[in-house]
């Protein structure tokens, strides 16, 4: 074996691992003088939508160069409890103060009723919801049994009063899925889901400041308890729908016989 040969080789193989790490350094150095030290920032880790929640399940922190750091991002998780995405955020991208805020009163309910529109709740039953299968954000009419004259059958009618409304919440769910109860508590918020509301006693409309004073009207006064029909969130025709009466329902073959009856009953009343 020729020893100077080797000598040599591994003066030259050491020179070379020299000149390499010197350039690899020398690199390094102009990349941070360029893009500045690596600094820890924290990005989606899937699609966020618009006002959900964010917890760590969802969130990654990566060490990006100093350059690549947006404004206002953050470099911990912890930073982000109890916060929720004011915008959509895609997967990969970094979370940053104005893409979050923390929930509160112009995060509640408020901020999902649309300009010039106001949200009103009524009292419903599982027979007047159909069978409380009603979520937000479907789209119902209100059908309502009217009876004016205290109990005159020929008179009671059911008419649909509104059309095509928005439902913002069913009991305390409500749209865009923001939680009313549990802002506070981190361990709630996580767990927090759609079916904790399922059972509910009240839904919340939307409707035009007018048509909320026909509502209030409606079951104060007259005592009617408004029934909600489902319709598809695609359907947006409004049309023209007249009410029914007894005569409707019995049809032409009784609507004489009954005439004759109702009109027999108001002599008997009148007579006493």
């Amino acid at each position: 074996m020729n020893t100077r040969a080797f000598t040599l080789a591994l003066v030259i193989a050491g020179i070379a691992v020299f000149m390499v790490y010197t350039y690899l350094e020398d690199q390094e150095a102009n990349y941070i003088r360029k893009y500045g030290d690596e600094v820890s920032v924290v990005v989606a880790k899937r699609d966020i939508k618009e006002l959900e929640l964010l917890d760590d399940t969802m969130l990654i922190a990566k060490n990006v160069p100093k350059a690549f750091a947006s404004p206002g991002s953050f470099n911990k998780i912890k930073a982000l409890e109890n916060t929720m995405a004011t915008v959509p955020i895609m997967a990969g991208e970094q979370i940053t103060k104005p893409r979050v805020t923390y929930p509160g009163a112009e995060t509640g309910l408020s901020r999902q009723v649309s300009i010039g529109k106001r949200a009103i709740a009524i009292q419903i039953s599982e027979r007047q919801a159909v069978s409380k299968l009603i979520k937000p954000g479907d789209r119902v009419d209100i059908l309502a049994p009217l009876d004016i004259s205290n109990g005159q059958k020929d008179m009671q009618k059911t008419s649909t009063i509104l059309q095509d409304v928005l439902v913002l919440s069913t009991g305390k769910s409500m749209t865009n899925a923001i939680p009313i109860y549990g802002v506070k508590t981190p361990k709630e918020i996580r767990t927090m889901k759609a079916q904790v509301y399922d059972r509910y006693d009240t839904v919340t409309l939307e409707l035009t400041p007018y048509e909320a004073q026909k509502l209030v009207f409606l079951t104060y006064w007259t005592g009617a308890k408004p029934w909600l029909s489902l319709r598809n969130n695609n359907d947006k025709k409004i049309v023209r729908i007249k009410s029914t009466d007894i005569f409707d329902v019995i049809g032409e073959d009784g609507r004489a016989e009954a005439k004759q009856f109702f009109e027999e009953q108001k002599k008997i009343r009148g007579g006493r």
